[in-house]
């Protein structure tokens, strides 16, 4: 009996030092997912947490994707320095909407963010829209210059249970009425259906960064 006690106690600090490691790999796994400037989720991550929502058929979902505005003048006038803080400041209040709203946030590349949320009723959505356009349009300071900053937003609705769409073609879809959005000069654009607006190439919409022939300086 003794021994059996001893070597039970034995495996105590064992058994701690594998649990500490790992609390230490997970935090490492997560770490790597995070985008390093903003905190938010990499591209990856942040599809594979708003695959999961569709998945799930909950409720209504909105997907958001957002893009700043004159984002390559803020960095040629006063340098990346200037540009990387105020794409700090951007995730730093999209992180804050996000918990705000029970929604998942993610930076995609560049000044380009996406984001999804439950959706409990179309007054709901026009407050979160309202909530985000508003954070997303505060001065952001930096090495004693004032920045003025400002975001398109575009968005789209859809019920997983009945729509049966992709991430991938909300993304698109989202991707338009940002498009509108900034081609208006309007804080965002609410997409009215489900069909698409534009021609797509390569999977993305014409004139698109990335896309075969387009220049992407609309967007």
């Amino acid at each position: 009996m003794s021994e059996l006690l001893f070597a039970a106690a034995a495996g105590v600090p064992l058994a701690a030092g594998w649990s500490l490691h790992a609390r230490r790999l997970r935090h490492r796994v997560e770490a790597a997912r995070r985008d390093p400037l903003t905190g938010l989720w990499t591209r990856d991550a942040f599809t594979e947490r708003a695959e999961h929502r569709i998945l799930a058929r909950f409720r209504p979902v909105a997907v958001y994707l957002v893009d700043l505005n004159r984002f390559k003048e803020i960095n040629d006038t006063h340098g990346h320095a200037a540009g990387d803080a105020v794409i700090r400041a951007t995730g730093e209040r999209l992180a804050a909407w996000a918990d705000y709203c029970s929604a998942v946030a993610g930076r995609l590349g560049g000044d380009e963010f996406a984001a999804i949320a439950w959706v409990y009723s179309p007054g709901h959505l026009n407050e979160t829209l309202h909530l985000l356009s508003q954070a997303l349009q505060q001065p952001v300071e930096t090495a004693g210059h004032v920045l003025e900053v400002s975001a398109s937003i575009g968005v789209v609705r859809a019920h997983p249970r009945t729509d049966q769409v992709e991430l991938s073609e909300l993304l698109r879809l989202a991707d338009e009425q940002m498009y509108r959005a900034k081609r208006c000069a309007a804080p965002w654009s609410n997409a009215l259906s489900l069909e698409k607006e534009c021609p797509t190439v390569n999977g993305r919409r014409a004139g698109r960064s990335g896309t075969h022939g387009g220049t992407g300086a609309a967007a």
